[in-house]
């Protein structure tokens, strides 16, 4: 990110200090930030990390997930290589054992991570399911008492919730992923509205709620403002911003017409209208923004590691290479119970 002219004041100086002051931004200032020109985007960077530090410091951090039932999904989500009408070549298999799953927390552990996410395909977890995710917390607990635990597995019932945070999971993760006017587009098997009641489940049970979306299925802007704005509204603590992947044999398969800069302005946006969330840049980091990664932390207090559910992503050492260099830190690591 190069110096903005230290002699204008950038308009989106003005949102930040709304921001910072404890307003909101309207639907005309939010398209305007989707709309900066490209070279605004280090001035719309640099008031936006006013709102970062603010609530985040300079930490980052790192998030490593495990994909514990992959494919075998009755979902029809277009841009999932793990869906009923994905003909991607991926591995599938059944959900991974309470051994499998304490394996892979400490491989988090290992990387760095302070969270660590357990993700099956499918349209909702069975009560097997929950069972299994439940040993398992509690045996990686008693390990590791300080880790973050995430579970994402679609649909969720309240009950559901509740019993995985008695086991010590903190978060549920379920994605609105797009607008719900945009929603019928990538997914018919299931609605915008399961999505949003999946969110309420888990905030009823007491649960932290990791609820974002994907850039680049072919919304507009006002898709984007409106995911962004549903995001406020739901008062989401944990929000990762996915830019699509596209995947030969899904049905986004193709180019997603992104651009660096047009995922650092989407991420911009939703910092400005949700300041106080954790904002992890999560899936497509590395293939959309390339050599400008760094710069999304600006915005970003978080970041996967190690590669996503069925694509690779950054090495954990390059990671830590990459925030130490732009002069941040990560957030310290988990210790062993003794």
């Amino acid at each position: 990110m190069t110096v903005h002219d230290a002699g204008a004041r950038h308009w989106a100086e003005d949102l930040a200090d709304a921001v910072l002051g404890g307003g909101t931004i309207d639907r005309a200032a939010a398209l305007r930030v989707l709309n900066a020109g490209d070279d605004e985007v280090d001035a719309l960077l640099a008031a936006t990390r006013r709102v970062r530090e603010r609530h985040h410091g300079r930490r980052v951090k790192l998030c490593l997930l495990r994909n514990a039932r992959s494919g075998l999904c009755p979902e029809d989500c277009h841009y999932c290589s793990q869906s009923a009408v994905s003909e991607a070549e991926i591995p599938r298999y059944r959900m991974d054992s309470v051994e499998q799953l304490l394996a892979g927390a400490q491989r988090a552990v290992a990387t760095g991570a302070r969270r660590f996410c357990m993700v099956t395909s499918g349209r909702g977890p069975s009560d097997r399911d929950i069972d299994r995710f439940a040993d398992a917390a509690r045996r990686i607990k008693a390990d590791f008492p300080d880790i973050e635990l995430c579970v994402s597995a679609g649909l969720m019932e309240e009950e559901q919730a509740r019993e995985l945070k008695a086991a010590g999971i903190g978060w549920v993760n379920h994605n609105l992923n797009t607008s719900e006017r945009h929603h019928p587009e990538i997914c018919t098997t299931h609605t915008y509205a399961d999505r949003v009641r999946t969110i309420e489940n888990v905030k009823r049970a007491g649960l932290a709620t990791c609820c974002g979306g994907i850039i680049g299925m072919g919304e507009t802007d006002d898709d984007i403002v409106d995911l962004a704005f549903a995001l406020r509204d739901l008062r989401v603590d944990s929000l990762p911003v996915n830019f699509l992947i596209p995947i030969e044999g899904t049905p986004l398969a193709g180019d997603n017409g992104l651009t660096p800069q047009r995922c650092l302005r989407a991420l911009c946006l939703f910092r400005l209208t949700n300041p106080q969330a954790e904002i992890r840049v999560a899936g497509g980091r590395e293939r959309n923004l390339g050599d400008l990664q760094g710069d999304a932390l600006h915005v970003a207090n978080s970041i996967f590691v190690e590669g996503y559910l069925t694509t690779p992503g950054q090495a954990y050492e390059e990671a830590h290479t990459m925030i130490s260099s732009m002069g941040f830190e990560v957030e310290p690591s988990i210790e062993a119970a003794l």
